[in-house]
């Protein structure tokens, strides 16, 4: 006989059964007990939580002919010929692979015929989210009128995806991630079954690797079991390659004690462990969250799933870094992520470790910031430059957010006009009204995009941006731009919102940047009068 997976051995068979959402068996236990069948549900969640489970166990339990309490009895026929996967009543269709229009046209005709052997003839529906748009008009017509002996079942981890048509016609159910407190307890149960021994730590290793999912927690566990019947922390770290605790506390430490080469060692020995970068990001990047909410959480209660001498040691650790640092950590590290994805994971894990142990360059940014707070408020400025900004009115046939400028051609009707004036009858002297700021990370704005919006990242080459207020302004000669961004669609806009947002750390409307021509018909660079402001102030 075939070896059978430990997440398909141990699936649950009843309601009762199922681990960690009680708010939903319950219910349906209740509706089932009482008669109440509904004639399409939707089940929702993040992977490995249970759905499929729940969904085949209702679809016996609505044709169970001796049903305990709304659970199937698991001894009629019915139950044994689900069990069996012989049931022509019960069908599973994978929407991933069958999401055109003529797949829900043929469903569409064969609910029409009557169960052959069962009360109802039940169709589970998985990752509902693929259906083409005209599917889900198909399947809408069905959903308006079922036949009376026809249940659906939906399942979906992106629920948003749905047309709110199909929602409105279902009963809902949201499927939690499970807690990894009863994840490490029917991780115990399997184990003790199968004649395992693994360890408390190893469990809870195993529990927050799965992120709230017991498919993939069984999964882990089965890959340890075929390394070893002895199942512990090491166990674990080498089956899901990853980093360990002690590399973690380790790199942590050398990150604090600014030691550029030999975290670079470091991350050459786990890069020849084959531990994946992109996972080693991720592990360090829980790890500082961890860190943070050690300094924050004072109570015993942390939302923090480790073992005790983890806990002891992050407590320990976190003792020699003060919060706004760590925060600054978890900042790059994210933003490390984003760019990680379709590039060199190596080469950007190290620049990204770089970047954390030498602080000169990881505040650079927040330093030039607090300069240029010191710039604006000094009557330390040349007086050849005074810079002020013009609004003009908004063109409402264009169609774009309410939240950007519009974008005409890139003259001096922009919307934002920076210019030189001189107020009649006022002498100038030593103004300080300077707002526009040039976006010193527009580059890894850009590095963003590349992965994002390819398109708009190629017409963005070589552009410049500044902020005013709460506006991006861009500064670019490309004429595409205007174009893509002024058309209907508006996810080139969406974007760059986005990608500034991740890096700037707040959200920016969009609008133009174009210098105005001084009265002499020369250009005032406003880079170089920002640099001429900077040198006054000796800031480098």
């Amino acid at each position: 006989m075939a070896y059978q997976a430990l997440y398909r051995k141990y699936r649950p068979a009843t309601f009762s059964d199922v681990v960690g959402q009680d708010h939903i068996t319950q219910t349906l236990k209740n509706e089932l007990d009482s008669g109440k069948v509904v004639h399409a549900y939707l089940f929702t969640g993040t992977r490995g939580t249970g759905k499929t489970t729940c969904a085949k166990i209702l679809a016996k339990a609505v044709n169970c002919l001796n049903p305990i309490n709304g659970d199937p009895c698991g001894e009629c026929e019915i139950c044994r010929m689900v069990a069996a996967d012989e049931a022509t009543d019960i069908v599973e269709m994978d929407a991933a692979s069958n999401n055109g229009v003529d797949d829900i046209r043929e469903l569409r005709e064969q609910v029409n015929f009557s169960p052959a052997a069962c009360k109802y003839r039940v169709y589970i529906i998985d990752e509902v989210h693929m259906l083409s748009g005209a599917a889900f008009n198909a399947l809408l017509k069905t959903l308006e009128e079922p036949p009376e002996h026809v249940v659906f079942i939906l399942a979906t981890t992106e629920v948003h995806k749905l047309p709110a048509t199909i929602l409105s016609r279902c009963q809902r159910f949201d499927f939690r991630r499970i807690d990894s407190n009863e994840i490490v307890g029917r991780l115990k149960y399997v184990a003790a079954n199968e004649g395992l021994n693994l360890t408390d730590d190893a469990a809870t290793l195993i529990a927050s690797a799965a992120d709230g999912g017991m498919r993939d927690a069984l999964s882990i566990l089965d890959l340890c079991a075929s390394h070893s019947m002895d199942i512990g922390e090491d166990t674990v770290a080498n089956v899901c390659s990853m980093a360990g605790n002690d590399y973690l506390i380790k790199m942590a430490d050398l990150i604090k004690t600014q030691s550029t080469e030999q975290a670079l060692t470091l991350i050459d020995e786990l890069h020849n462990s084959s531990v994946d970068m992109l996972r080693l990001l991720s592990e360090l990047t829980n790890h500082f969250r961890d860190l943070m909410i050690v300094k924050v959480v004072k109570s015993n209660k942390k939302p923090i799933v480790c073992s005790s001498s983890k806990m002891r040691a992050l407590e320990l650790q976190a003792q020699n870094f003060d919060i706004k640092e760590i925060m600054s950590i978890l900042s790059i590290l994210q933003s490390s992520a984003a760019t990680m994805q379709n590039g060199n994971r190596r080469c950007e894990m190290e620049m990204c470790i770089i970047r954390l142990c030498n602080p000169e360059i990881r505040q650079d940014l927040n330093s030039l910031e607090r300069r240029i707070s010191i710039l604006e408020s000094s009557e330390i400025i040349p007086t050849n430059n005074n810079f002020t900004t013009k609004p003009i009115e908004q063109n409402e046939n264009l169609n774009l957010n309410n939240d950007d400028i519009p974008l005409p051609e890139f003259d001096n009707s922009s919307e934002l006009i920076i210019e030189e004036s001189t107020p009649p009858n006022e002498t100038i002297n030593q103004p300080n009204d300077i707002t526009v700021k040039p976006v010193l990370q527009w580059g890894e704005i850009i590095g963003i995009l590349r992965t994002s919006c390819p398109l708009i990242a190629g017409v963005l080459q070589d552009s410049n941006a500044y902020v005013e207020g709460d506006y991006l302004l861009i500064d670019t000669n490309n004429s595409q731009f205007k174009a893509l961004v002024n058309g209907s669609n508006s996810i080139y806009r969406d974007n760059i919102r986005k990608a500034a947002e991740s890096v700037l750390g707040r959200k920016y409307k969009l609008g133009p940047y174009h210098a105005k021509q001084t009265k002499n018909n020369v250009h005032d660079d406003p880079m170089k009068s920002f640099e001429q402001k900077l040198k006054q102030l000796e800031i480098n």
